[in-house]
């Protein structure tokens, strides 16, 4: 599917390419439509084919692939590079080494072989005077030893590059208070601006246009806060809640009191689907088209159920309403 701005089809297509559950379209070509502000948790294949010169750009455009997905099988993103893109903007500080390097030549198949198998439970990785290995039976917490000596992680120091293609070398927490507060004087601000969107999508947009690596604070704050309250958070000390608290206030609350029927159902499981995904499914209308909405009949039929378009998308405002309404 060929997804750019002159294509209409194509961007018809594109919240059906995000959605994991959602199986087509399955390879896309694109021109920048895609580097940023797009969530595609599946992504597991870019590739390059066009003169890259900013080092924002790159790192933009490679980020769509940087999610992990265990639910449908994602943990790992490859590149196939035809520009040498990676080679220009090679930065091991900030990407670590790559797991593999396949330079095919002649007449050598362009996939690679299978990576070598990793090192045993009990075999420690080594590299640069610093074993690193895992511990215990069934788990995945690291070990570090300088020599024969076990030893923590005390601290480690974060460095990435800026909207401007500067390298950051403060906190990803400070940079992301730094930049929030650059637009939002207060909490309050920041409130108000959230609740009076129309997509609260365009808001996560625009915090990523901002050069705020969302992903990267989850990683850090917790993957079970939403952007709200990642950014409320940090930038503001707001105690953050986690989807799923959120969700349960809103039950707590007997929102779904003035529905009935078929209705409620649907918001019930629109409430069950940002608990466990966040707010992309629940502002996007095609979500319907998706399990467990397909039992319930078709996207007309269901927004009949409200009583037309527009009282469909009034009951999602007040959902989103309620789900930021300060306790």
């Amino acid at each position: 599917m060929q997804i750019t701005g002159d294509n209409n089809e194509g961007k018809a297509e594109l919240d059906n390419f995000i959605l994991p559950e959602s199986k087509y379209p399955v390879i896309v070509t694109t021109s920048k439509l895609l580097s940023t502000g797009v969530d595609v948790q599946t992504c597991k294949l870019i590739v390059l084919d066009k003169r890259i010169e900013s080092m924002t750009e790159f790192k933009q455009i490679i980020g769509r692939g940087t999610r992990i997905n265990e639910a449908y099988g994602k943990a790992y993103f490859t590149i196939m590079d035809f520009r040498k893109a990676t080679e220009l903007f090679a930065d091991p500080d900030f990407d670590g080494e790559p797991v593999q390097i396949y330079e095919p030549k002649g007449d050598e198949p362009v996939v690679p072989p299978d990576e070598p198998d990793e090192p045993g439970d009990d075999e420690p990785v080594s590299g640069g005077g610093v074993q690193i290995g895992p511990q215990g039976k069934g788990q995945r917490r690291t070990k570090y030893y300088v020599g024969d000596v076990e030893v923590s992680l005390v601290a480690e120091r974060v460095q990435y590059y800026g909207k401007d293609g500067k390298l950051i070398t403060e906190s990803l927490t400070d940079y992301t208070k730094s930049a929030v507060n650059n637009n939002y004087a207060s909490l309050n601000d920041f409130l108000n601006r959230w609740t009076s969107a129309e997509k609260k999508q365009a808001i996560v947009e625009e915090l990523e246009n901002e050069g705020i690596l969302l992903d990267a604070l989850a990683e850090e704050v917790g993957k079970d806060f939403d952007a709200f309250d990642l950014v409320a958070h940090v930038a503001f000390g707001q105690k953050p809640l986690t989807r799923r608290e959120r969700a349960e206030n809103v039950k707590k609350r007997n929102y779904f009191a003035k529905y009935e029927g078929k209705a409620r159902t649907v918001l019930e499981a629109l409430l069950e689907k940002y608990a466990d995904e966040g707010l992309t499914n629940l502002e996007d209308p095609k979500v319907l088209k998706l399990s467990p909405f397909d039992n319930y009949g078709t996207p007309i039929e269901i927004i009949q159920a409200f009583g037309g378009k527009a009282k469909y998308e009034q009951a999602i405002k007040e959902l989103e309403h309620d789900l930021y309404q300060v306790a």
